[in-house]
């Protein structure tokens, strides 16, 4: 999992056994609402990241309770400590790349995840055709939009050329107040 578990590790760090057990409460109740929704393509990594954040949450919970701490200390939790060794390894890698290859040092961005909206054009478009969503990691709202159209909007993607526009690009992850 990366990005430190979608937020989870970082907003967890301080938190007593009760504050942890209100969060793994709160992520089943989201996780939940997420599989009700219809089994479209584009919910799936609405659902995806729920169940991510719910399972991050509940082996949070568990690691507090069996080690009996006071508040949940992400440098005494040993994935914790493996993605952030991860990350940086993949970075110092990356940073090694660039030198190697004269170009510049790869930007490090905060990177968060949106929501990319899709509406099918008025010209030829029947009522019928879906409106995807997708979510996609990205440093800005433009940059995701971006993304999304270059992966999706070719023949035989997600935006056949011609037939949608991107009407939006939602900030989901982390939610206001979080750091990621």
């Amino acid at each position: 999992m990366s990005s430190s578990g979608l937020g989870v590790v970082a907003k967890a760090a301080g938190l007593d056994r009760h504050q942890v057990a209100a969060q793994v409460r709160l992520a089943q109740e989201r996780a939940g609402c997420a599989r009700v929704c219809p089994a479209e393509p584009h919910r799936l990594s609405e659902l995806f990241i729920a169940e991510l954040r719910r399972l991050q949450w509940e082996r949070i919970a568990a690691l507090v309770d069996r080690e009996r701490m006071a508040a949940y200390a992400p440098c005494h939790d040993s994935r914790a400590v493996r993605y952030e060794e991860q990350r940086l390894q993949r970075l110092m890698t990356d940073v090694a790349e660039a030198e190697r290859s004269g170009r510049a040092a790869p930007e490090i961005s905060r990177h968060r995840i949106y929501r990319i909206d899709a509406r099918p054009t008025a010209d030829g478009s029947s009522p019928a055709m879906p409106a995807p969503a997708v979510h996609l990691m990205a440093a800005s709202p433009d940059e995701a939009a971006a993304k999304a159209w270059a992966i999706h909007g070719r023949n035989g993607g997600l935006y056949p050329r011609g037939g949608y526009r991107i009407t939006s690009a939602t900030q989901i992850l982390p939610e206001p107040g979080e750091l990621f």
